[in-house]
């Protein structure tokens, strides 16, 4: 089945609307930023299983406390005397060490750069699960749009037939009206000659008075199906009526309807689909709250240069660098650790029983429109006969009328009777129309990889 199934109508101007659903529908342009975002998500979720590097220059002027500098040569060695650097005038470092009296410790300018790195060494699948529970959402979200874009697509092809088939009912009336002028003028011409009484002009003209208001009737359903196709376009009311008032006949419908099988659901309807990852979504999240319950190790990393002098940043023995891991281990969470496992476990058990249920539903909408298409056939052609024999009758009857033989009251009745049965018969043709629309959407409308946006760019 194709994804342009609309194409099996043979009609250009559905063609035409629905290929602008995609592109001007604000549900699908809503879900498509929705799209976005969950894609957005997932590259943010797969950035945490590579390693983090960062570079960073800074500039400090800092002012060290005596102590400080003590402690710093103290450690260095005992015996460093008055190897002391100049830093402190007049002060020896065996003096400064004894704390005879205070160095004059001078301002200090410190230039740095350096390169910092961090990665999470994933020994329980902890940053896997989030990384795939990520990507599961990106494709509900993906799915999701798929639902939008078929269901609106469905809407539309359901309200342009519903359109066709209210324009050919006014196209009925407006030609029984005729027929009943004609008839009004005939009546009124055998009243003058005295050939019948007041009773059949007056019922020509009741008869006339409720067509009028059928025909109001009518005119408002097609107002409001041509702002519910404008709506669907994200149009204005009534912008479209210029294109739409052009009537036409229903579109032709396709002899045959390439179901396929019941298994096939799964991958045709986005909706399963999205079910499916909604499933797998939940999986990872079990995963991702069980391996919180383990020790998480980090490693950490920098390597740079440090000097007191900006023109000595380039040599090598200003170098600096530390690496060490960082283990970190839950003691005690106040039972939050189990909480939030058995809260993803249940949220699996339950998207577990909304997918069975998803995929039951979907059958149930299947096998329904199949039915309700292969009972309005039958009914259809039950109407399309009823038509042909009124016809007959009305046309026996006038001949009647007009020779005297008959009375206005059988006219008026085999009048009647074709029109209920046209009306019928064109009403069975957009219901015809409207359940092939809906059962291409309950099939899934086809199963296209590309999403129309990605396609575009």
């Amino acid at each position: 089945m194709a994804d342009d199934w609309w194409k099996n109508f043979h009609d250009p101007e559905l063609s035409s609307l629905e290929e602008r659903v995609a592109t001007q529908n604000l549900n699908f342009l809503l879900s498509s930023a929705n799209l976005a975002q969950s894609r957005a998500q997932m590259m943010i979720a797969g950035a945490e299983r590579f390693p983090n590097l960062s570079a960073q220059g800074s500039y400090q002027r800092s002012q060290h406390s005596t102590q400080e500098l003590r402690e710093i040569f103290r450690r260095v060695g005992r015996n460093i005397g008055d190897k002391l650097p100049s830093g402190a005038p007049g002060v020896s470092g065996r003096d400064f060490l004894a704390g005879g009296q205070e160095a004059n410790v001078p301002l200090l300018n410190q230039w740095q750069d350096k390169i910092d790195a961090t990665y999470e060494i994933d020994l329980w699948g902890r940053v896997a699960h989030q990384y795939q529970a990520a990507k599961a959402v990106s494709q509900m979200s993906e799915e999701e749009q798929r639902s939008v874009l078929i269901a609106r697509q469905a809407d539309m092809a359901r309200d342009y037939l519903q359109l066709r088939g209210d324009q050919k009912r006014q196209t009925i009336l407006r030609d029984q009206y005729q027929t009943l002028m004609q008839l009004r003028q005939l009546s009124d011409n055998r009243y003058h000659t005295g050939l019948v009484t007041e009773l059949d002009v007056d019922s020509v003209n009741a008869r006339l008075h409720d067509l009028e208001a059928q025909q109001a009737s009518l005119d408002q359903s097609v107002a409001q199906e041509m702002n519910a196709i404008a709506l669907l376009l994200g149009a204005p009311p009534q912008s479209l009526n210029g294109e739409l008032t052009k009537t036409a006949a229903i579109p032709t419908l396709p002899p045959f309807v390439p179901a396929g099988l019941p298994s096939e659901l799964a991958q045709r309807r986005p909706d399963i689909r999205e079910a499916d990852a909604h499933l797998r979504e939940t999986v990872a999240e079990v995963g991702e709250a069980t391996a919180d319950f383990y020790p998480k190790v980090t490693v950490t990393a920098d390597f740079g240069v440090q000097t007191l002098s900006f023109r000595d940043l380039g040599f090598w023995n200003a170098k600096a660098w530390n690496v060490g891991p960082t283990i970190s281990i839950p003691v005690f969470q106040g039972g939050r650790l189990f909480g939030q496992l058995k809260l993803k476990r249940a949220a699996q058990r339950s998207a577990a029983i909304e997918y069975r249920q998803t995929v039951l539903q979907a059958w149930n909408e299947v096998d329904n429109a199949l039915q309700a298409y292969h009972d309005e056939q039958v009914r259809h052609d039950g109407l399309a006969q009823a038509v042909a024999d009124n016809q007959r009758a009305l046309s026996l009857a006038t001949s009647q009328y007009r020779s005297g033989l008959g009375t206005y009251l059988d006219v008026l009745n085999a009048q009647t009777q074709l029109q209920s049965s046209q009306l019928d018969l064109t009403g069975s043709d957009a219901v015809m129309a409207t359940n092939l629309a809906r059962l291409y959407n309950a099939l899934g409308g086809g199963w296209k990889k590309e999403l129309p946006e990605e396609t575009h760019h």
